[in-house]
């Protein structure tokens, strides 16, 4: 950081000091995300563990083919585009023994090889799959040999790797921030619903930009144990000064019916892209976004009627 700490130094009443600062900022650290579309290639082996505990939930997996997936509205999109009656109705994409189908939130494998978890009773449409360890839902069977796992539940890796653990919710932070970013991109899509397994919608969020850059002082960061902007993001020792990417976005919650008007809006509005997780997880984000909130400054946390 340079320039003296006068310049540009104001008090506003009920939000504290604020200070305009230039920063030099150092070379970006590596991204501790394993992104799935660039990382998993054909004809390796790879280990996946529960993100939570770190059980081992399928071991050493070669895969012949890494296809990713249409969006899930695909087929309302073939019936809008097709003159005829839609040629894929009676189709199902489901992987064989050597696929790995990427989804926006998920990954789809064959069930041949069985995984090292508990399936729960069978409910109305899928059953929950359960880590054995801590039983925390990594995903859910789509059909009588497809497993479907969330990307947020489970941390894949080179089976010459091993394994190493991420804080929860930086590892919940950085993945969704990562579907957002490679959605938005791709897409041009900005407004997302977070969707959890039980269908409910959770949380609506706006995507507002993506070059946001977060700076903390590391010496005034040890001194207490409140919830900063960056969670339990591990820091780096060897710098006064940390700084990480980050994505600004506007969200509403919408547990007990709230913004119900407005989550009623997005469901019917093409223009908003529909992301699914566990409900556990939803709610983890939820708490996530809220603590962000209100680490800003009050003046900062709110944009209209959305929360920043």
């Amino acid at each position: 950081l340079s320039g003296s700490a006068g310049a540009g130094l104001r008090r506003l009443r009920g939000d504290g000091l604020h200070l305009r600062v230039r920063l030099r900022r150092p070379p970006p650290a590596a991204d501790v995300v394993f992104t799935l579309r660039e990382s998993l290639k054909p004809n390796k082996n790879y280990i996946f563990y529960c993100q939570s505990c770190g059980d081992i939930v399928v071991k050493d997996r070669k895969f012949l083919r890494v296809l990713p997936l249409p969006s899930e509205n695909w087929s309302e999109l073939v019936e809008e585009w097709c003159c005829h009656p839609d040629p894929f109705a009676r189709s199902t994409l489901h992987p064989q023994h050597g696929d790995c189908f990427l989804g926006d939130t998920f990954f789809l494998l064959n069930s041949g090889n069985k995984s090292h978890v508990l399936e729960s009773p069978k409910s109305k449409e899928n059953t929950r799959v359960i880590c054995k360890r801590c039983k925390t839902m990594l995903g859910e069977t789509v059909s009588s040999d497809t497993i479907k796992y969330f990307v947020t539940e489970v941390i894949i890796q080179p089976a010459e790797g091993s394994f190493s653990p991420t804080p929860r919710s930086q590892f919940v932070q950085s993945v969704v921030a990562q579907c957002l970013l490679e959605l938005s991109s791709a897409k041009s899509t900005f407004r997302f619903t977070i969707k959890g397994d039980n269908g409910k919608t959770y949380i609506l969020i706006w995507l507002l930009n993506s070059d946001t850059l977060l700076v903390e002082s590391l010496g005034s960061s040890s001194s207490h144990s409140d919830f900063t902007v960056f969670g339990d993001l591990l820091t780096p020792s060897s710098a006064p000064v940390g700084t990480w990417n980050a994505v600004k976005v506007l969200y509403q919650p919408c547990i007990k019916c709230r913004n119900k008007e407005l989550a009623d809006a997005w469901e019917n509005d093409m223009g908003v892209h529909p992301l699914k997780f566990p409900s556990e997880t939803c709610l983890e984000l939820l708490l996530i976004l809220g603590l962000s909130t209100a680490s800003l400054p009050p003046s900062l946390r709110c944009m209209n009627s959305f929360q920043v």
